[in-house]
């Protein structure tokens, strides 16, 4: 048998899988079938004897079950009811395998992985949600060292998005902020059952302990960029001038504002897109000053 026989043996073995499941729309769930693709992602991975692995979105288990052939723990998350009783079927006796069912969204991670101390984690993310797991992830950094994710190529292109071009946004920065992101390579729409009408991309993450830049609140800096970007046509000046309510205690009227881009070292007419996680960084020490 050659390499490719059998990389078509494996498609349609995988494929075989998907063939009595009805994805859920509510879920938003795309079956990866492409056996070519996993082996791609656990190359990436190189799940190791002596670590734990989390991922999430086990979906069928195609992807679980490799990663379990070398991981010397695996937790594997699934929100899906239907699909938990054939995971659990399917893993019987794994040995270092646990199934949780359970939202993502809402799950304490580090607790899960008790007594490790830090995890890696794979996921296929759900295109609908993507935004709001990751920035949960990067929540949990105290446990996660590294992060693979599968997003949407949009998704990935605003994570990756340099200062002054037009993807450029909150989650840039935030994740320019915690992590170190290298994109792995892209992934077909055919490569999934049912195919999504989108590209995706692959990611890696890695996590930093600490956030990238000296700022005296995380969370007031966090409420800047968030404020800075809410209307995306308007200066950050605009944005902030209107924004008192975002910012109770802060005098935030015209002069006050203008002061605070002038400490900044931020020219008034600047979009957010344009600022560095350095001129954010500065903003924020200025409104303490």
């Amino acid at each position: 048998m050659t390499d490719e026989d059998g990389k078509r043996d494996r498609n349609l073995f995988v494929k075989s899988q998907t063939s009595h499941i009805r994805a859920k729309k509510s879920f938003g769930q795309n079956f990866l079938v492409d056996a070519s693709v996993i082996e791609r992602i656990v190359q990436a991975v190189e799940p190791r004897e002596d670590e734990t692995i989390i991922e999430i979105g086990s979906g069928l288990g195609a992807l679980t079950g490799r990663l379990a052939e070398t991981a010397g723990r695996l937790v594997a998350i699934e929100l899906d009811r239907d699909l938990t009783p054939q995971l659990r079927k399917k893993f019987d006796g794994c040995e270092g395998f646990m199934l949780v069912e359970g939202d993502a969204l809402l799950l304490d991670l580090c607790s899960l992985i008790a007594p490790a101390q830090g995890a890696r984690l794979v996921a296929n993310l759900p295109y609908y949600i993507s935004t709001a797991i990751l920035q949960r992830l990067l929540e949990q950094r105290e446990c996660l060292t590294e992060l693979t994710l599968m997003l949407q190529r949009e998704v990935a292109e605003r994570i990756t998005a340099a200062p002054g071009t037009s993807e450029r946004g909150y989650l840039s920065v935030l994740v320019e902020a915690y992590a170190e992101v290298e994109k792995l390579f892209d992934v077909a729409p055919t490569a999934f059952r049912p195919s999504p009408k989108v590209w995706s991309t692959i990611v890696r993450l890695n996590v930093r302990r600490r956030i990238a830049v000296e700022v005296p609140d995380e969370l007031l800096l966090w409420r800047i960029v968030s404020t800075g970007f809410a209307q995306r046509r308007k200066t950050i000046f605009n944005n902030l001038r209107y924004a008192q309510t975002r910012f109770p205690g802060y005098n935030m009227d015209e002069t006050s504002v203008r002061r605070l881009l002038e400490v900044a070292g931020i020219e008034q007419q600047r979009r957010a897109e344009t600022l560095t996680l350095a001129d954010w960084a500065r903003l924020s020490i200025a409104f303490g000053a």
